[in-house]
């Protein structure tokens, strides 16, 4: 069963920030160190923080002759099944790095020279150049590392959809980036069925790797070294005469892979050594080409975009207005804003605490964004939004000048300056957006109301396949603000 269905949640993948796992069956997902280390969010940075952390002072610990101390460290990288991912086809069993498979990886390393010779700088590197590695096992060395971080995401996502949890358990080794080095406490866990279960941002995992040795082989090495044989005229290189009396010049990758064993990752690192421009531009390709998966892609065959826009419509229309079930529209906006912003806004936290406890902020999200309105909010707009606050109104009656001093309280220039007031309904949009102007040119923050109506709007955009109907919306709305 996923977490979904034995917590009664009543949300599907789509309204949710987390992986919904079956915790009978792995999911063949891993967690992608690279991808992670491209995003902008605050739980990302802090995550990848911690595997740099990790992995440099392996490489800190080895440079300076301390192997013995370097190999130590890979003793807490066992197999981790606690995410239900990886590539098991019964029980999650975590099929990625053993104690004793770990001590291998580590063997296989220092045999390989990649650190004396300079090709290792991140954790991700190890797939390219080192033998017995993969997304499996790679996945599961990320997840031992940042398990603190998992922790932490999993407690905050039980608090938000009021998943109980267990006190006083123990967390299992983490990478404790300020101390360097394992730890393991007592926390609170989630345990179904006497199983510690971590849960796992949807946003930061991927069903295969971009950034693997073939990849890099086949459309970087193999290239490169295509225009070198037809260059230098080697045996390989092929000639054909056409019937317009033109020749064909080619070199086929599969001679030349034959040839000279270019998918060995002996190879690899020896043409890496010669030519490390090529080998930057297979990062900086891979980089340009990953994103997180998209809605359709995590739930696959079950995924039916139009039964999922008419439900969460029907739902949002029959919740009553007023403070008895302002927790019922809470939830049910935070479902819609997951399937609407994501992946631009994720890990949301409900009633989160500033201020020492004094101010509560109804939702918070992670911008995430890489691109479109939440990311020119601080990339060309001036707006610090790192965070974005969301105050939830069940009113009756229509939001004023209150509920907008309520939230442009919770904004500062670190946590964010940029909030969305929710609500039922606004009988003079105009007239509201002209108070919103006026918080915004006294430096107060950036306030943009959204309506059940703009809701409805938009998930039948999304369901009439307009693609990202929330920057039209939002885009305009800002336009009115400022010009104002």
């Amino acid at each position: 069963m996923r977490i979904s269905e034995i917590f009664n949640l009543e949300k599907d993948q789509s309204q949710l920030d987390f992986v919904d796992i079956d915790i009978e069956e792995d999911l063949p997902l891993f967690l992608d160190p690279y991808f992670l280390s491209l995003r902008s969010d605050s739980w990302s940075v802090d995550a990848h923080r911690t595997i740099q952390s990790f992995f440099h002072y392996v490489l800190d610990l080895y440079r300076s002759g301390r192997k013995q101390e370097a190999k130590a460290l890979f003793v807490n990288l066992s197999e981790p099944n606690e995410t239900c991912l990886g590539v098991s086809t019964s029980n999650p069993r975590g099929r990625g790095v053993g104690t004793d498979e770990a001590a291998e990886i580590f063997n296989n390393l220092a045999s390989s020279e990649v650190i004396e010779q300079g090709l290792l700088s991140h954790l991700e590197d190890m797939i390219i150049f080192i033998e017995n590695v993969g997304k499996d096992k790679i996945s599961d060395l990320t997840t031992n590392v940042i398990r603190k971080h998992l922790i932490e995401y999993t407690q905050s996502q039980c608090k938000l959809h009021g998943i109980e949890l267990t006190k006083s358990v123990p967390t299992g080794f983490f990478w404790d980036a300020s101390l360097r080095k394992w730890d393991n406490i007592y926390s609170e866990m989630l345990i179904i069925e006497g199983r510690k279960i971590l849960l796992v941002p949807k946003s930061i995992v991927t069903f295969s790797y971009k950034y693997t040795h073939e990849r890099y082989c086949q459309h970087f090495v193999l290239n490169f070294l295509q225009h070198e044989h037809l260059r230098i005229n080697s045996s390989l290189v092929k000639r054909k005469t056409l019937k317009d009396g033109t020749e064909k010049v080619w070199v086929s990758k599969k001679d030349i892979a034959e040839k000279e064993g270019t998918f060995r990752k002996e190879y690899l690192r020896d043409f890496t050594k010669q030519h490390p421009q090529i080998f930057k531009e297979f990062r900086e390709s891979t980089r340009r080409e990953i994103e997180s998966l998209r809605h359709e892609e995590l739930e696959q065959e079950t995924f039916d975009i139009e039964s999922i826009v008419d439900l969460l419509i029907e739902k949002l229309r029959k919740i009553p207005k007023g403070t008895k079930y302002a927790g019922d529209y809470h939830r049910h906006i935070l479902g819609i804003m997951e399937f609407i912003f994501y992946p631009d806004l994720t890990r949301p936290v409900i009633e989160q605490e500033i201020h020492d406890g004094r101010k509560r902020i109804d939702i918070s999200f992670d911008n995430s964004a890489s691109k479109g309105f939440f990311h020119q909010l601080h990339s060309s707009k001036g707006i610090s939004s790192q965070f974005i606050f969301v105050e939830c109104k069940n009113y009756t009656s229509d939001v004023a000048n209150p509920e907008l001093d309520q939230l442009s309280g919770r904004f500062s220039p670190n946590r964010g300056k940029f909030g969305l007031l929710v609500c039922r309904e606004i009988d003079d949009m105009e007239r509201f957006l002209a108070r919103c102007a006026d918080t915004y040119h006294d430096y107060r923050g950036m306030i943009i109301p959204i309506v059940d109506n703009d809701f409805i709007i938009m998930l039948n955009q999304i369901k009439n396949k307009k693609a990202n109907p929330q920057e039209d919306l939002l885009s305009e709305r800002m336009r009115k603000i400022i010009l104002r």
